[in-house]
């Protein structure tokens, strides 16, 4: 039995159906890239449906090599991965989105390689390969289970999406879950493969600016909407529903607890609505411990994801028994880490009975 590998976009079909609809006429470019971004997610979903590579760890390097990196360029075509642009050690080319790419894909390297010991996204030197401008204004970023592929906006409501590091971030890490837990991309184990996207996501934009827990903004995609929208991006991982408010976009709708929980079948069973609540559990881990989120926090995070006790299928409660674990195992019963953990799920009110694996 196998489960097929996701088609991961950064941004959620239910925000692009709602510019979708817009029949103004100011925002007609807007609209139709809209929804010719929301035609790719069956195709792709369909493309994908092989099983994924599996990066055994009995093969995986015990020290991360150099990274290795290839940026293709589409031209404006939908087809993958196109012309070689830029490869591994040469200089900028002067394309703002080929560079961005390229340098993302390093800095999100280096985070896994320095802070996780790991060798790329499979742990065994996976070369990372991203295509930039994908299709006429096309509205999203996504990984398909081999390579980062990047639109360049609308120019209306979305700016070019490698100007945002912790978009590139996050779509890198649901290859970091393709090759470890394996989440399912439904219901609350696919909340939680966008949650650990943006948690991965948002600790490569801080690793790099070294920002500490308190001085980082916990936005997903920040500057990615042009100055025409109400908002500052797509997702905040500190106070979930508070990133966007926009006539056109509407309001974000991500529930920051249990309490706000969005039982629906759209976006997959709530991947990216639901995300918030495991996101600012994450959050409140973080500023309770203070210092780096890159350090303790993240840590407790990755063990979870990595340590092949995590189900496919498992729920917010499953998951909260194995973070409150990891952190156990790694600090000790007694220590502020697990105490953090065990205070930060109840907050958003997700039960932890226990602690043991």
């Amino acid at each position: 039995m196998f489960f097929p590998t996701p088609y991961c976009s950064i941004v959620p079909p239910y925000l692009l159906r709602r510019l979708a609809a817009q029949r103004e006429p100011e925002l007609s470019q807007a609209a139709r890239a809209a929804r010719e971004a929301l035609q790719h997610v069956p195709s792709f979903q369909a493309s994908r449906a092989a099983p994924s590579p599996v990066a055994l760890p009995g093969m995986r390097e015990l020290k991360p090599s150099p990274p290795e990196r290839t940026v293709y360029d589409a031209k404006f075509a939908e087809r993958l991965p196109g012309n070689v642009v830029r490869k591994e050690g040469e200089p900028p080319n002067g394309d703002h989105a080929a560079d961005e790419a390229y340098d993302g894909l390093g800095h999100t390297h280096r985070l896994y390689a320095e802070a996780f010991g790991r060798n790329s996204i499979d742990g065994n030197g996976l070369h990372l390969d991203a295509t930039v401008h994908y299709g006429r204004l096309y509205d999203n970023a996504f990984w398909d289970g081999q390579q980062m592929v990047f639109g360049d906006g609308d120019g209306q409501v979305f700016e070019r999406f490698t100007k945002s590091l912790s978009v590139i971030g996050h779509e890198l890490a649901h290859g970091v879950t393709q090759f470890s837990a394996g989440l399912v991309y439904r219901n609350q184990a696919g909340a939680l493969n966008e949650s650990l996207s943006d948690v991965f996501g948002a600790l490569v934009e801080q690793y790099v600016r070294k920002e500490s827990t308190a001085e980082a903004s916990w936005l997903i995609g920040e500057g990615l909407f042009t100055d025409q929208v109400q908002g500052t991006a797509l997702r905040s991982m500190k106070a979930p529903g508070t990133a966007y408010d926009d006539d056109v976009l509407g309001k974000d709708p991500q529930p920051d607890s249990m309490e706000g929980y969005v039982r629906t079948s759209a976006d997959n069973g709530g991947v990216h609505i639901n995300s918030g609540i495991p996101n600012r559990a994450f959050c409140l881990v973080a500023t309770a411990l203070g210092g780096n989120a890159w350090e303790a926090p993240a840590q407790i995070w990755y063990e979870t994801l990595t340590g092949g006790t995590l189900s496919p299928t498992a729920t917010f409660g499953a998951f909260a028994r194995a973070t409150a674990a990891s952190a156990q195992e790694l600090f000790g019963e007694d220590s502020k880490e697990h105490d953090a953990v065990r205070s930060a799920w109840e907050t958003v009110k997700v039960k932890v009975p226990g602690a043991r694996r």
